[in-house]
């Protein structure tokens, strides 16, 4: 039985896109573990129903809004920031694709955590903040139906790089860490269109596709993946985590 555990109880927590799907199941395992958790979402809907459910702080905005993360950032001062946020997909294959449905995950997805990242060190967070950027196993293995999703989960792994660096070169006692799902989560809607279209273009049924990946990966799965990445201190050295229905895998370590 672990007893070095690190503590969740009254730490501060950013979640953005927290609402629904993977960021929502985060919540539910952070509040779980005593965290005092604030939820950047722009469904206020939702947000009044988290806030009644789980008694979190609910903020009604746009995650790429600059001036919206660095007011947050500043006021709330988080122990932890978890940049969730993102865009659903177009699901076509290149020729079908616009421009504007291609791009909608660079425009969005990439644009949101930049601005937060920058918050994150121009503020800066306190010296032993740690900041989880989603990123997704396609940032590896593509996604030729989803415009340019791929390429937005790489940039966002690489920027979590290239922000930990920054942190380490001014000294700022920060970590940044990516969190790549390693696996499609037919329990969310971004996962069910995304498996519904690949089980299409394999010819065989969503369910059936969604068994190749093993044990699911659900929302509470990851959350609860989430907060032992957060708790257990042999993953702190890791710049990227996968998670998967049967576990967490350091993919990159460190380079001292």
């Amino acid at each position: 039985m672990q007893t070095n555990l690190l503590s969740l109880e009254n730490q501060t927590v950013i979640v953005t896109g927290g609402s629904r799907g993977l960021g929502l199941g985060v919540v539910e395992a952070l509040v779980a573990r005593g965290a005092q958790v604030a939820v950047l979402a722009r469904d206020a809907r939702r947000l009044d129903e988290l806030r009644e459910r789980l008694g979190v702080r609910v903020i009604a905005g746009d995650a790429g809004d600059a001036a919206l993360a660095e007011r947050l950032v500043r006021e709330l001062a988080p122990d932890v920031l978890v940049l969730n946020a993102g865009a659903t997909p177009t699901m076509a294959p290149l020729h079908e694709q616009t421009w504007e449905t291609f791009s909608t995950n660079w425009s969005q997805d990439v644009k949101s955590a930049f601005h937060w990242l920058q918050a994150a060190l121009r503020t800066p967070l306190r010296r032993g903040s740690r900041v989880l950027v989603g990123s997704s196993g396609a940032a590896v293995g593509g996604s030729p139906l989803s415009g340019s999703y791929a390429g937005a989960k790489r940039m966002l792994w690489l920027m979590s790089n290239y922000a930990h660096g920054v942190a380490a070169g001014l000294d700022l006692g920060i970590s940044f860490q990516a969190l790549v799902p390693q696996q499609i989560v037919g329990a969310t809607d971004l996962g069910r269109a995304a498996a519904e279209a690949y089980a299409r273009r394999k010819g065989v049924t969503t369910e059936a596709f969604l068994a190749g990946f093993g044990v699911p990966l659900t929302p509470a799965l990851y959350g609860s993946q989430v907060a032992t990445i957060l708790t257990d201190p042999q993953y702190q050295s890791a710049a990227a985590l996968g998670l998967k229905g049967d576990g967490i895998r350091k993919l990159e370590e460190r380079v001292a």
